[in-house]
């Protein structure tokens, strides 16, 4: 019998990617601090340093390796989710950034196959029955597709935390996604 597929976003939903990379960001620029405050949507070209790019931002050799776990649930809820479902990790990465992606994977979550580890930026395109994010876009296109989510909390997806399920913590993510996917 085939299990549910639970389709998990990496950066910003189980680990912290904003927030090292804005520490970056004002190590570079200590004149133009930024802060997670400060990031209303998934542009930050208005808002970082005018010498800044997004190569800059996200592309820094070994940053992805370098994130910290989302909280101290996260490990435990998705290992315990294994056990009900498939759980598959979607993420969007840039070509430079999927090995040390899948690093952070196999140190932090090492349970996760190869197999269940997806690279996608238009996830909405994958099977799944449920998908936990924090990309605004993500959710919306999983929804409009017919497919159950829960919204991780942050302050780029402000404007739609309305319209989704939320969670701001891992500890008890197990028990929701049984009471929406059974």
């Amino acid at each position: 019998m085939n299990k549910p597929i639970v389709a998990i976003d990496m950066d910003d939903t189980i680990c912290h990617l904003v927030p090292k990379a804005i520490h970056y960001h004002n190590e570079l620029f200590p004149n133009f601090p930024l802060t997670i405050e400060q990031i209303n949507n998934f542009d930050l070209s208005g808002i970082w340093h005018p010498d800044c790019t997004e190569d800059i931002f996200f592309g820094r050799p070994g940053l992805y390796e370098e994130l910290e776990i989302f909280d101290e649930y996260t490990v435990e809820e998705i290992r315990r989710l294994t056990d009900s479902y498939d759980v598959i990790i979607v993420t969007a990465a840039r070509p430079a950034s999927v090995a040390e992606k899948w690093n952070w994977l196999q140190k932090h979550l090492p349970f996760i196959p190869f197999e269940n580890f997806f690279v996608a930026k238009r996830k909405y395109l994958l099977n799944f029955d449920l998908l936990i994010d924090d990309g605004p876009h993500n959710l919306i296109a999983a929804r409009e597709a017919g497919r159950q989510t829960i919204l991780i909390p942050r302050p780029w997806n402000l404007q739609i935390q309305r319209e989704f399920r939320l969670m701001d913590s891992w500890k008890g993510m197990n028990e929701l996604v049984d009471q929406i996917l059974k």
